[in-house]
């Protein structure tokens, strides 16, 4: 999961996940724009595990993720630079590629390592299936990404709620799903024809809180929202307690 090379950054000019878009409107008297993009709404899933009491959870390598990492200490070496004699061979940018400016890309010492691109998540999906319902899409994802085979009946809504409302505003709708060794059919891991590389992970409940808070360990909102609900609304049913 963690050997990623051969990286290149290119324009986006068409994509079947995001459409960028400009809106101008007037609000209260005020001309305004905003930009924006359309993507999919989806679907997350809360998984307990009865038999071991864990959470399952997913963890994958997340390129967008990565580029941010790189965005964010890429200039790092250039401060460095700063204190450095004018003129001196370390105040000097980087040399290029070969066919290649230093706008367009950068050798890959530069780029940081595949861990940063990691990150801790609930199992999700996309909702691009228009004859399925929700809890029949999520039960997908949770028998493709972590090999339970769990009816669409037995998911609990817990809410939906906006993600992005600065960028996209895609509708994310989080449910509850008990299982047990019994439903594990497979080893999960996603669809290798979407291009899904994903490891499944278990997170004992004792630990739970403890990993939500963890500002190292890379995760979603949507890992710690899901565990206080658990907490809140769960631990008290079963009499478990979740180390808070």
């Amino acid at each position: 999961m963690e050997e990623v090379n051969n990286i290149e950054v290119v324009p986006c000019t068409d994509s079947d996940y995001l459409k960028p878009f400009r809106v101008h409107y007037n609000q209260n008297g005020t001309k305004k724009s905003w930009d924006f993009m359309r993507t999919h709404d989806s679907v997350s899933v809360l998984i307990f595990n009865t038999s071991s009491h864990c959470f399952v959870l997913v963890k994958q390598f997340r390129p967008a993720v990565f580029m941010c990492e790189w965005e964010r200490n890429k200039s790092q070496p250039h401060q460095s630079a700063e204190k450095t004699e004018e003129g001196s061979a370390e105040a000097a940018g980087p040399e290029s590629p070969e066919g290649q400016s230093a706008s367009e890309g950068e050798s890959s010492s530069a780029w940081p390592p595949a861990s940063a691109g990691i990150t801790y998540e609930l199992c999700a999906g996309l909702v691009d299936k228009p004859d399925l319902s929700l809890e029949e899409i999520a039960r997908q994802e949770v028998l493709e990404e972590c090999g339970y085979d769990v009816p669409a009946s037995k998911l609990k809504r817990i809410t939906s709620y906006r993600s992005g409302v600065g960028v996209t505003g895609s509708k994310q709708t989080m449910f509850y799903a008990e299982v047990s060794d019994d439903n594990c059919v497979s080893a999960g891991g996603g669809e290798p024809r979407e291009g899904e590389l994903i490891e499944v992970v278990k997170v004992p409940l004792h630990e739970a809180m403890t990993f939500a808070y963890n500002e190292r360990i890379p995760k979603t909102m949507g890992v710690i929202f899901s565990f206080i609900w658990f907490h809140n609304n769960m631990s008290p049913k079963y009499k478990i307690s979740t180390n808070v």
